[in-house]
């Protein structure tokens, strides 16, 4: 702890002079406590994506359940899971490593799907590099629509994950986009501060809660436009999900420090309790298995690029 360079005498003056920095530094170490004491009980019980029925099943990136509740526009019977991470690489590991999907085609704009081994699905649809937004510092989620309209024009006999990005942040909207570009949001590629990023600028006080909720909640509101427009054309039974929440404030447990983002190993409800809406449909797809094939990894440069791009690093 005390060869953290975040420990040193400028930081603790600062931290005096604005005590809300000095709290959110202490909620960060008592999460991090937090973590280790669910490390030691870990029981990582939860829903197996690939023991549920379904042709489509769409990954929306981040969402809390009580979100998707409040703002879904889709009619179908809405549950509550658990899901098998806090967040998008636990999430995967824990429902696909050391697994062989071959009727699935997994199309994805997340930066730890290239992780998984190669022939781990019939296919893997990375959108990392010729999907990525420059200006927007993501995958947008009418490249995602596109591309799986696409890939199911290629391979009609398949399963499909369909991984949009959003409402995880950057945030797209029009508020967010706003939100972004007073700057504290896109630090310098070079600057370790993991302060200035999203999650860290809200817990030490730069930011204000209620524009970051709202930032949030436009960006969900966007990727449900598109997943509507997607079942106007993909055909099948759908399942919508998230891979994990997010924390924006909510106590954590055993010890009550608040917590913001979505810590890896972090067993809360605001991250693990999934929503899960099932979509019927009386146009089921045959989906048959086959030897997969090769799929377009992008370069490790890229991938931690879009890492640190999306607060992941």
């Amino acid at each position: 702890m005390f060869g953290d360079t975040r420990y040193n005498f400028e930081n603790f003056v600062d931290a005096i002079n604005n005590p809300e920095q000095f709290i959110g530094e202490v909620n960060r170490i008592g999460v991090g406590i937090n973590k280790r004491i669910h490390a030691l009980s870990r029981r990582n019980s939860g829903t197996r994506v690939a023991d549920e029925d379904w042709d489509n099943f769409v990954i929306l990136d981040g969402c809390r359940y009580d979100m998707f509740e409040e703002q879904c526009p889709i009619d179908g019977e809405l549950q509550q899971r658990r899901s098998l991470g806090s967040e998008s690489w636990e999430f995967l590991r824990e429902n696909f490593l050391g697994e062989t999907h071959h009727d699935t085609v997994y199309v994805t704009a997340n930066p730890h799907a290239p992780k998984l081994p190669e022939g781990t699905f019939y296919t893997t649809i990375n959108l990392l590099e010729e999907g990525w937004s420059e200006e927007d510092q993501t995958v947008l989620p009418g490249t995602v629509v596109k591309e799986v309209l696409n890939a199911y024009d290629q391979y009609p006999n398949k399963r499909f994950i369909i991984h949009f990005m959003q409402p995880h942040y950057p945030f797209i909207g029009e508020h967010g986009k706003e939100l972004t570009h007073r700057g504290l949001l896109h630090p310098d590629k070079s600057d370790s501060d993991t302060e200035r990023q999203l999650w860290g600028s809200l817990g030490h006080g730069r930011l204000d809660i209620d524009n970051v909720w709202k930032a949030y909640r436009e960006n969900l509101d966007i990727v449900f436009d598109h997943v509507t427009r997607l079942m106007e054309d993909l055909p099948g039974k759908y399942i919508i999900t998230s891979d994990h929440g997010n924390l924006l404030g909510d106590r954590t447990r055993p010890l009550p420090f608040k917590g913001y983002g979505h810590p890896r190993g972090l067993d809360v409800p605001e991250l693990r309790n999934v929503p899960w809406l099932i979509v019927e449909s009386e146009k089921r797809r045959s989906v048959r298995a086959a030897q997969p094939i090769a799929t377009d990894r992008p370069g490790s440069s890229v991938i931690d690029d879009r890492l640190s791009s999306l607060g992941y690093k």
